[in-house]
C-alpha cells in the first residue's frame, strides 16, 4: 500500500488486478493506474480479445500517466484529463484502422485526480467509481454507458429488469471504437476520511452495491479491502478480468460490520469487426506485448501497467447493434466550470489539435514497431525449425528501437543528458549535422525546462531533417515539430505554437493495402 500527501492530506491507496478464473479468459486484459505521488488513479478494461483489449487499456493507461507527469502548478485538472482521455481514444481508434491483429480492439476508462479536497473524475464506458463518505454512505459518482443503464435512466426498465436482461452486457460507449467520444467529467468537494473505489464489472458483476459498502468500511486496512474483494469474486465465479483501486483521503474512523450476498451473472468480452475496414486475414503469430504503442512525439513517456487476455468465437453473446454517434462538441460537462480566457480556449484548440497529430504519430511508431517485433519472431522461428536444440542469437537493434531507447534516456535523466551532449560537442551542441542528436538535445532541453534553447535546438533540428531526407525522417520530423509547439505554448506563444502545429503532416499508412478512412466508422456494437 502506498502512502503520499495531496496538499495537506495523506493519500493511502491499494490495489488487486487478476484474470480470475476462466479458462476462456486465461489473460488479464485490465489495466490500472495506482499513482498515489501525482494522485492519479485509474482503471481500464480492455475490450477486443486476445492481444487487443491489452493494448487498448494499456494505451489508454499510458496516454492519462503521461498527461499527469507533466502538468504543472496551475492547470486545469478537468481540462488535462479531458484531453488526455481523447488523445487516448485518437490513438486506440487509429492503431485499430491500420492493424488487422488490432482491429476489434477498445477500452473503458475511470479516472480520479486528487488535489487536496477536491476530486476530478472522468469516465467511459461501464468501470465504476464509487465514493464512500466517512459516515459509511455509498455514492455511485459514474453513470455506466450501456444500454441496460440507459434504459434504467430514461424510465423504461427497472432495475430488476435491467439485472436480468439479455443485452446488460452491450455498452454504448467506449474508447476507441470511434475516431470521437463523449467523456463524461466532473469535479466534486470531498471530506477528509473519503475512500473512492475504481473498478472494473469483474468486480461489480460480483459484488452488490451493499456489499462494497459493507467490505470497504469493515476493514480499515485498504490492501485487506482488495483481498476480500478478489475473495468474494472467486467465491462467485470470478467469469471475468477484475481490477480495483480503492484511494483513501486523509484518516477514518467509520467501520461498518460486512455482512450480505451478492449476486452475479454472465458476461462476455467482444466487439465487432468493423465492416470493410481490413480485407480477410488469417493471423497465426501471437503479440506477445513488448511494443508500446505510444509515441516518441510527445516529451516522454511513463512506464505502463500491462496485462492481455483471450477469447473465442464461442464466447459471443446475442449482437446488438448500436447507431454511430456523431462527434459531440463541446463535450458533455456534468459540473459547470469556472469562465475561461480567449487565450485558454485557444491553448485547449491549439492542444487538442496536438493530440490528434500525436495520434497519427501513436499509430505510425506502434505499426513500424509491431512490424519490426513480427519479422523478429518469424526469424526466430525459422531457426529453431531449422536447429531446434540450438538458441536463436538475438537479432539487431531496429532502428525504430535504438531511437526510443535513447528517448527513454533522455526522459530519464534530463538534465544529466543536456550536459552530456553539450560537452560532447565542445559546448558548440548546434554545430551538429546530425538531426537525430539535435532533436534529442531539443528534448532534454524542453524537459529540463530551457524552452528557448530547446526550440532553437528542435528549429536547427528540422533545417537538417529537410537536407537530408531519409525513410525514418518523417517520423523524427513530426517528432520535432510536435516538441517545437509544446515549447511555444510553454512560453505562452500560442499564435506560433498553432502555425508550427498546422505545418506538421502525418507519415503515410504504415500498410498500403489500408486506406485510411476520411469519414467516421461504420456503426457498431461493443459487448462488454
Amino acid at each position: 500500500m502506498n502512502e503520499q500527501s495531496s496538499t495537506d492530506v495523506r493519500i493511502e491507496v491499494a490495489s488487486v488486478t487478476d484474470r480470475g478464473l476462466s479458462e476462456k479468459r486465461p489473460l488479464n486484459e485490465d489495466s490500472m493506474l495506482a499513482d498515489a505521488e501525482r494522485h492519479i488513479f485509474a482503471v481500464a478494461d480492455g475490450v477486443g480479445g486476445a492481444e487487443a483489449g491489452e493494448v487498448a487499456s494499456q494505451t489508454a493507461i499510458e496516454v492519462l500517466e503521461e498527461a499527469f507527469r507533466h502538468h504543472r502548478e496551475g492547470d486545469d485538472i478537468e481540462d488535462l484529463m479531458e484531453i488526455a482521455i481523447q488523445r487516448a481514444n485518437s490513438s486506440i481508434h487509429q492503431m485499430s484502422r491500420e492493424h488487422t491483429k488490432l482491429a476489434m480492439m477498445a477500452t473503458t476508462l475511470v479516472a480520479l485526480h486528487l488535489d487536496g479536497r477536491r476530486a476530478t473524475i472522468g469516465h467511459v464506458g461501464d468501470s465504476r467509481l464509487y465514493r464512500f463518505s466517512p459516515e459509511g454512505e455509498l455514492h455511485r459518482e459514474t453513470d455506466d454507458h450501456s444500454i441496460v443503464e440507459e434504459e434504467v435512466r430514461a424510465g423504461r426498465m427497472t432495475l430488476e429488469q435491467a439485472a436480468h436482461h439479455p443485452s446488460r452486457n452491450v455498452i454504448s460507449r467506449a474508447l476507441g471504437a470511434e475516431p470521437s467520444v463523449e467523456v463524461d467529467m466532473k469535479t466534486i468537494e470531498i471530506e477528509e476520511g473519503t475512500i473512492f473505489l475504481l473498478c472494473s464489472d469483474g468486480i461489480t458483476r460480483h459484488i452488490t452495491d451493499d456489499e462494497l459498502r459493507s467490505i470497504i468500511h469493515s476493514k480499515y486496512d485498504l490492501e485487506e479491502a482488495c483481498a476480500e474483494m478478489k475473495r468474494c469474486c472467486f467465491e462467485r465465479g470470478a467469469e471475468d478480468n477484475l481490477t480495483a483501486v480503492v484511494v483513501r483521503l486523509g484518516e477514518r474512523e467509520t467501520y461498518v460490520p460486512l455482512g450480505g450476498d451478492g449476486d452475479w451473472d454472465e458476461e462476455t468480452t467482444l466487439i465487432s469487426k468493423r465492416p470493410d475496414a481490413f480485407p480477410p486475414q488469417h493471423v497465426t503469430q501471437s503479440f506477445d506485448g513488448s511494443p508500446k504503442f505510444t509515441p516518441t512525439a510527445t516529451p516522454s513517456f511513463g512506464e505502463t501497467l500491462v496485462s492481455s487476455s483471450a477469447i473465442t468465437p464461442a464466447e459471443q453473446s446475442p449482437r446488438l447493434t448500436i447507431p454511430a454517434e456523431p462527434p459531440v462538441t463541446p463535450l458533455t460537462e456534468t459540473m459547470p466550470r469556472a469562465s475561461r480566457s480567449p487565450a485558454r480556449g485557444a491553448l485547449k484548440a491549439v492542444a487538442l489539435l496536438l493530440l490528434v497529430l500525436a495520434a497519427s504519430g501513436a499509430a505510425f511508431y506502434g505499426g513500424t514497431l509491431y512490424q519490426t517485433r513480427e519479422e523478429e519472431r518469424k526469424q526466430r522461428a525459422v531457426a529453431a525449425a531449422v536447429v531446434p536444440d540450438v538458441e536463436p542469437l538475438p537479432l539487431p537493434e531496429s532502428s525504430a528501437e535504438r531511437f526510443a531507447k535513447l528517448c527513454r534516456e533522455v526522459d530519464r535523466a534530463p538534465d544529466e543528458v543536456a550536459t552530456r551532449m553539450f560537452s560532447e560537442l565542445g559546448g558548440e551542441p548546434l554545430s551538429t549535422k546530425d538531426a537525430e542528436f539535435l532533436y534529442l538535445y531539443g528534448r532534454a532541453l524542453l524537459l529540463s525546462g530551457k524552452d528557448e534553447k530547446a526550440i532553437e535546438s528542435l528549429r536547427a533540428a528540422a533545417i537538417k531533417i529537410e537536407e537530408n531526407v531519409t525513410p525514418d525522417g518523417g517520423q523524427l520530423r513530426i517528432d520535432t515539430k510536435m516538441a517545437e509547439a509544446s515549447a511555444l505554448l510553454r512560453l505562452n506563444n500560442i499564435s506560433e505554437a498553432l502555425t508550427t502545429a498546422r505545418t506538421i503532416k502525418s507519415p503515410p499508412v504504415t500498410n498500403p493495402s489500408i486506406e485510411p478512412s476520411p469519414v467516421p466508422s461504420p456503426p457498431m456494437e461493443l459487448v462488454q
